[in-house]
C-alpha cells in the first residue's frame, strides 16, 4: 500500500454519505424496513431484482406488496417469519420465499433479516435478498454451507455470550442465596426449560436450595426445595455420580438405565408401604429426583457438577422438555463451564460468610459492655456494613470516671475492613486510659489523644465525641463535650424539642496543624427526660442523598419516638434507615431520668 494510502481511505470512510454509496454500489438487493414493516429505503440491485423503482416501493407494506406463496396468493401476516423477526428484534434468515415483482411476476429469493438498533430501541431491520432462480448447483451448495457455518459461529457467540454474562453477574454478589437465585433467571428460559441446584452441606446433606421453571409456573413447592436424601456410592442417577465427584452427564429421558428406572419404582413403592404401615423411611436421592424429573416432563438433561473434581459443592441440573429441542455435547461442555464457574462462586461466598462471621464476631466483642450508673440509662447498638468485610471502625463507649462522672464516646477509624477495626481497638484503649488518668475537660482530653495516636496506634485518621455527664446522682446533670470532626449529637427532650449540638467542633484525629493549639469544649444542661443520640455517618449518610437531608430524617425519627423505651427508639431508628448504606453503624444512647 502506498504511504498516506490507509489514511485517505480512514477520510473517505469518514464522509457523511459513505454508507449510502455503499448500499447504492452493493451488487446484493438491500431494503431497509421501519419498525412499522414499512420499507423506507432500497438499493438499485434491489430496483433490479424486484422491478420496482425505489421510489414506489418506499411507505409500502413489505409483506402486503411483495410476500406471496408459490401459487402467488397472499399469506396471512402472523405467518411471515419476517414481520416475525421484526416483532421480536431477532436476526432471522429464510430461504424459497416467493416475492411479486413489478412485472406481475413471482421471483424466488434467499433472505438475511438484522435488526437495526439505536441507542438500544429498535429502529427496523436491513432485509438482503437473493435470486434463488440465478444460482447454480455449485451457488446453492456453497449458500448452504456459509449458511451452516454462520448458525454454528452464531450459536457459538451466543454460548460465550452466556457463560460470560454468568460469571460477570454471579461475581457481582457474595452471597450465595442471591447468586443462584440470578444463576436460574440467566440460564431460564434461554438455555433450559428448567434448572435445579442441590448444594452438599458440610454434614454431608444434599440441599435443593433452587428450582427455577417457565414464566407462570409454581417453582416453589415445597417437595422440590430442600433437604434431599443422602447419596451414597451404589446410587446410580446421574445427580448422585455426579455429587459424588463424576463427570457432566448428558442424558434423555427414555435412554436412562434400566436398573434405573426398577430401582426408583420398587423404592417408591417400598415408601408408599411404609407410609400406609406408619413405618420411618423415605425415598431415596435417586428416586426423588427421578420423579421431580418425570413431573417437569423432562425430554433431555443435563447435569453437571459445579466446582472441581476435588472440590464439588454441588451440581446443577437442567430440563428440556421438547423432545425436538434436546440438548447436545455442545451444550454439556458449556454448562460443564458454567457449573465450574458457579462452584467457585459458592466457594469464595462461603469463605467470605466464614470470615464475615468471625470479623463482626471480633468487632462486636471488641466493644465493652455498658455500664449501670444510678439513674441513668444506656443503650447502645452496632450494625455492620451489609457489604464489603462487614466490619469497619465505628465504636462506642461508655465508663465511669474518677470523679464520679461518666464518659460517652462514639468514634469512626477511617477504613472499613479488618484493619480499621485492630485500630478502633487500640485508640478505645489509649483513650479510656487518658480519660481515667486526671480530670480535665474532654478537649484537654482528645489534645492528648491527638498527640499520642501517631506514636502508639496504627489509625492515621478518625473521628469522634467524647463528653462527660456531670452532676450529683439525683441531678441536675451537664453535658460537656468536644467533636473532632464527627457528626453532632442529637439532644430531644420530653417537651418535643429536638436539636443537633453542633458546638464544640474542632478538627478531626490525625489532621492537627502544628502543636500548642487548643480543642474546643461545649456545655449544655440536661433536662430531667431527655435523651441524648451520638451515632457515626452510616446512620445520616445514604449514597445518592446529602447530609442535611440525612440529618432532618434521623431528628424526625428519633422525635417520634422519643416517648418509647430507649431499646425501642434504638432499634427503630435503625429499621427506618433508608436502604442503600454501604457503612456500618454505630449508636450510643443516654436517657435521663423525669422529674
Amino acid at each position: 500500500m502506498e504511504p498516506g494510502a490507509g489514511d485517505a481511505g480512514r477520510r473517505w470512510a469518514a464522509e457523511p454519505d459513505f454508507w449510502h454509496r455503499v448500499a447504492e454500489q452493493l451488487g446484493t438487493a438491500l431494503t431497509v424496513i421501519d419498525a412499522a414493516g414499512r420499507i423506507v429505503a432500497a438499493n438499485p440491485a434491489a430496483e433490479l431484482l424486484l422491478d420496482r423503482p425505489a421510489a414506489a416501493m418506499r411507505g409500502a407494506d413489505v409483506h402486503d406488496l411483495l410476500h406471496r406463496g408459490p401459487d402467488g396468493g397472499r399469506i396471512p401476516r402472523d405467518q411471515c417469519p419476517l414481520l416475525q423477526a421484526l416483532a421480536r428484534g431477532t436476526a432471522v434468515r429464510g430461504d424459497g420465499d416467493y416475492y411479486l415483482r413489478g412485472d406481475g411476476a413471482l421471483t424466488a429469493v434467499s433472505w438475511s433479516a438484522s435488526p437495526l438498533t439505536d441507542d438500544g430501541s429498535q429502529r427496523g431491520i436491513a432485509l438482503l435478498l437473493t435470486d434463488i432462480a440465478t444460482d447454480t448447483a455449485a451457488d446453492r451448495g456453497a449458500r448452504r454451507e456459509r449458511t451452516a457455518y454462520t448458525s454454528a459461529l452464531e450459536d457459538l457467540t451466543e454460548r460465550l455470550t452466556l457463560v460470560a454474562e454468568i460469571t460477570d453477574v454471579l461475581g457481582q454478589t457474595l452471597e450465595t442465596d442471591e447468586a443462584l437465585a440470578r444463576l436460574g433467571r440467566l440460564l431460564v428460559p434461554r438455555l433450559a426449560d428448567w434448572a435445579a441446584v442441590d448444594l452438599l452441606t458440610g454434614s454431608g446433606q444434599v440441599h435443593r436450595v433452587a428450582v427455577t421453571g417457565p414464566a407462570g409456573r409454581d417453582t416453589a413447592r415445597g417437595d422440590w426445595r430442600g433437604p434431599l436424601p443422602k447419596t451414597g456410592r451404589a446410587a446410580l442417577s446421574p445427580l448422585a455420580r455426579v455429587l459424588n465427584g463424576g463427570e457432566p452427564v448428558l442424558q434423555k429421558q427414555d435412554q436412562r438405565h434400566e436398573k434405573e428406572k426398577e430401582k426408583e419404582d420398587k423404592e417408591q413403592k417400598q415408601h408408599r408401604e411404609q407410609d400406609e404401615n406408619g413405618v420411618g423411611g423415605g425415598a431415596s436421592l435417586d428416586a426423588v429426583h427421578g420423579d421431580f424429573l418425570r413431573t417437569v416432563g423432562a425430554t433431555s438433561v443435563l447435569t453437571v457438577p459445579m466446582g472441581a473434581h476435588r472440590q464439588v459443592t454441588g451440581a446443577l441440573t437442567l430440563v428440556r422438555t421438547s423432545p425436538a429441542h434436546p440438548f447436545d455435547a455442545g451444550d454439556l461442555e458449556v454448562v460443564g463451564d458454567i457449573g465450574r464457574r458457579v462452584g467457585l462462586v459458592i466457594d469464595n461466598a462461603r469463605r467470605y460468610g466464614r470470615q464475615r462471621a468471625v470479623a463482626e464476631a471480633m468487632q462486636r466483642n471488641l466493644l465493652a459492655p455498658l455500664p449501670r450508673l444510678g439513674p441513668l440509662r444506656l443503650a447502645a447498638r452496632y450494625q455492620p456494613a451489609p457489604a464489603g468485610s462487614q466490619v469497619g471502625g465505628d465504636w462506642y463507649d461508655a465508663f465511669g470516671l474518677r470523679d464520679g462522672a461518666l464518659a460517652l464516646v462514639i468514634g469512626d477509624v477511617v477504613g472499613h475492613d479488618l484493619t480499621a477495626a485492630a485500630g478502633m481497638a487500640q485508640l478505645h484503649g489509649v483513650l479510656r486510659s487518658l480519660a481515667w488518668d486526671r480530670t480535665e475537660p474532654p478537649g484537654a482530653v482528645i489534645d492528648r489523644l491527638d498527640d499520642a495516636m501517631q506514636a502508639v496506634t496504627t489509625v492515621s485518621m478518625a473521628t469522634l465525641v467524647l463528653a462527660r455527664v456531670e452532676g450529683p446522682r439525683t441531678g441536675p446533670w451537664t453535658l460537656r463535650w468536644t467533636s473532632a470532626g464527627h457528626p453532632p449529637p442529637l439532644l430531644l427532650t420530653p417537651d418535643g424539642g429536638a436539636r443537633y449540638l453542633e458546638a464544640g467542633q474542632g478538627l478531626l484525629l490525625g489532621a492537627r496543624l502544628g502543636s500548642g493549639g487548643h480543642r474546643p469544649d461545649a456545655t449544655v444542661a440536661l433536662p430531667p427526660g431527655s435523651t441524648l443520640l451520638l451515632y457515626t455517618d452510616g446512620l445520616v449518610e445514604v449514597p445518592g442523598s446529602d447530609l442535611d437531608t440525612g440529618l432532618g430524617r434521623l431528628r424526625r425519627n428519633a422525635l417520634a419516638l422519643v416517648h418509647e423505651p430507649l431499646d425501642t427508639l434504638c432499634d427503630e431508628v435503625l429499621a427506618r434507615r433508608p436502604p442503600g448504606s454501604t457503612d456500618d453503624i454505630a449508636l450510643l444512647a443516654l436517657r435521663l431520668p423525669a422529674p
